[in-house]
């Protein structure tokens, strides 16, 4: 289980400006297997909510208690070392989750479809090819939650479906947590969805109630 208790965050700002509240008090429990939509417009804080779940940011007050594996946000390199190769990034990567390493770049090589790249400097590739690269990596490791941020971007459109086969797919078994400002995604994958607006995240009955309170806003 993945709980938020009373989560908040705030950026300062400058020029004496008071502090910007992203959001405040926010709850959220997801069970094993659930999969949640998060709603919200553009700069409503969906992917710091996201980081701060990931452990890649921490909130200013509140708890994020976890009992299951949760990933890193879903085609986000921001953790590769630029100066490493995408295979030695993998390989790192491997030992820090303590996976099979061959296993790992196997399937990262027959998954990104990098070629060369792969032994080419991270700092070298292209917003494309890291965001292959870290998908690639995300799928060689298997987590009880993945995180989604509708904003990732993996390549045309038959590369799309290669992910969504693999993930909603292969692991429809996972809990997933999907921000979108987009409501196709969460129609499609979630059973459960809640919308962010001005610092309060709203738990909805219905998937179909969450979409038509943000449409609305």
């Amino acid at each position: 289980m993945l709980q938020l208790l009373n989560i908040s965050k705030s950026y300062p700002m400058s020029h004496g400006q008071n502090d910007r509240v992203i959001f405040k008090d926010v709850n959220l429990t997801v069970q094993p297997g659930e999969k949640w939509g998060i709603l919200g417009r553009n700069g409503a804080g969906k992917s710091t909510l996201i980081r701060i779940i990931s452990g890649s940011d921490r909130p200013d007050s509140g708890q994020v208690l976890k009992n299951m594996s949760i990933s890193w946000p879903l085609a986000f390199g921001g953790a590769f070392q630029g100066s490493l190769t995408g295979r030695d990034n993998a390989k790192l990567i491997a030992r820090v989750y303590n996976v099979d390493i061959p296993k790992t770049i196997a399937l990262v090589e027959d998954f990104a479809e990098l070629g060369a790249y792969l032994d080419e400097p991270v700092k070298s590739y292209s917003s494309g090819m890291s965001s292959r690269l870290a998908f690639a990596i995300s799928m060689a490791i298997e987590f009880d939650c993945f995180l989604i941020d509708e904003g990732m971007s993996v390549g045309d459109h038959r590369f799309h479906k290669k992910c969504d086969d693999e993930l909603f797919g292969k692991r429809g078994d996972r809990a997933m947590i999907i921000v979108a400002h987009q409501t196709d995604i969460i129609r499609a994958n979630c059973a459960h969805a809640a919308v962010l607006e001005a610092g309060t995240l709203t738990v909805y009955d219905q998937v179909d109630d969450a979409i038509s309170a943000y449409e609305a806003l």
